[in-house]
């Protein structure tokens, strides 16, 4: 049978630097009676809702009141529950007692909120070193007076600054968290446009290119990194995290733990790949992460970095390539031997197949064949 309830949405509303609670109905009459028998209920003609005083009795009244007649959704309302159990915790202790280089510090609350919904370390890092810039420009301003127009005049402010526009979007991230998920805010009060992203093509390097790129390496660790990053399109983040046990040998895989949303995937093991690494395994002997630095610590972001660069400088290859290019080339050659767009976007880890068809971008499939029409004219 069709449930015949109606839906009464809460949301978090700030009226007055008060807290309050928004209530969100259909045009019923027997709904808005029932609302108006809460005790000091107000219109907020700027919400376009209803709204009295965030507080336990307020709150349990709504659940009494309309028990049996309409449904509370308290989606919006409610939002403790933990989105990653399985990632290592961040030492949240450190980062509160931090020392900022701004006067005032990011809330207390604000970093509660980021350890109960278990962000990633190096997230919650970025989002209070770009909110304690955002609420320092507002110097001693309660933060709940600082509006919607404030937040936009600060954007201009970073764009008069001429930051990249990762960093605009990063900022933005930081800012609607707190509005968005600490105050529990309705979209209308904190609402913010992203900046439109320049839609680049992703350098990649030919099979040959990446050939030569392994063919000038003699440090058998080096090549062993350079050669996990390609033939698994690993994200350095992710090379740097892999443990021994994750190079599963038997099935030609290996497991890539806690990426870029939360998310572990599986990403091939090529042939050549796991010969190389039994050669680097049986010499080097690392304890726990696969590659490790002298003293068992993780190894350097900055010394594979320079690695790359010395390898692609005696390849004589005059592009801007980064770590990242052997990702973005691992993908492209893909694409090229035929291999499904869906199963490249599980390879890479990307959340929308949008993400991935960039690649068909930059795929030679079917321009090779392609005969240019200056060839025919006889000139």
């Amino acid at each position: 049978m069709k449930n015949s309830f109606s839906t009464i949405t809460l949301r978090h509303l700030i009226v007055d630097n008060s807290k309050m609670i928004g209530l969100e109905y259909p045009n019923n009459p027997t709904i808005r009676a029932l609302v108006s028998t809460l005790k000091n209920v107000k219109w907020s003609k700027k919400y376009g809702l209803s709204y009295i005083e965030n507080n336990k009795n307020n709150l349990d009244n709504i659940f009494e009141i309309f028990r049996g007649v309409a449904w509370i959704n308290g989606k919006y309302f409610f939002k403790d529950k933990p989105i990653n159990t399985s990632i290592p915790e961040p030492n949240y202790t450190l980062i509160k007692n931090k020392k900022s280089k701004y006067k005032r510090k990011c809330p207390v609350e604000y970093i509660d909120k980021l350890q109960v919904l278990r962000y990633s370390e190096n997230t919650v890092k970025i989002y209070v070193a770009m909110f304690e810039e955002f609420i320092n420009y507002y110097g001693d301003s309660d933060l709940l007076s600082i509006n919607a127009n404030d937040i936009k005049n600060y954007l201009k402010y970073l764009v008069k600054r001429e930051v990249s526009k990762s960093y605009q979007n990063q900022a933005i991230n930081a800012i609607k968290f707190y509005y968005e998920i600490v105050l529990c805010l309705p979209n209308c009060y904190y609402y913010i446009d992203r900046p439109r992203f320049d839609k680049k093509l992703p350098i990649v390097l030919s099979t040959n290119e990446i050939q030569n790129i392994f063919k000038t390496i003699t440090n058998i660790k080096h090549k062993a990194i350079l050669m996990t990053i390609y033939s698994a399109g690993l994200r350095v983040s992710e090379l740097l995290e892999l443990k021994i046990s994750d190079i599963q040998s038997d099935r030609r895989l290996i497991l890539v733990r806690n990426s870029k949303g939360n998310k572990d995937r599986v990403s091939l093991l090529g042939e050549k790949t796991l010969i190389i690494l039994r050669e680097y395994y049986k010499i080097y002997k690392p304890k726990d992460y696969l590659f490790e630095g002298s003293k068992g610590e993780t190894y350097s972001k900055t010394s594979i970095q320079k690695i790359l660069k010395k390898a692609v400088f005696k390849a004589k290859i005059s592009k801007h390539v980064t770590i990242h290019t052997l990702r973005h080339s691992f993908a492209t050659h893909l694409l090229e031997k035929g291999v499904n767009l869906r199963y490249i976007q599980s390879l890479l880890g990307h959340a929308s197949p949008k993400t991935t068809e960039i690649y068909t971008r930059v795929s030679t499939i079917g321009i090779s064949d392609i005969k240019n029409p200056i060839d025919i004219l006889d000139i």
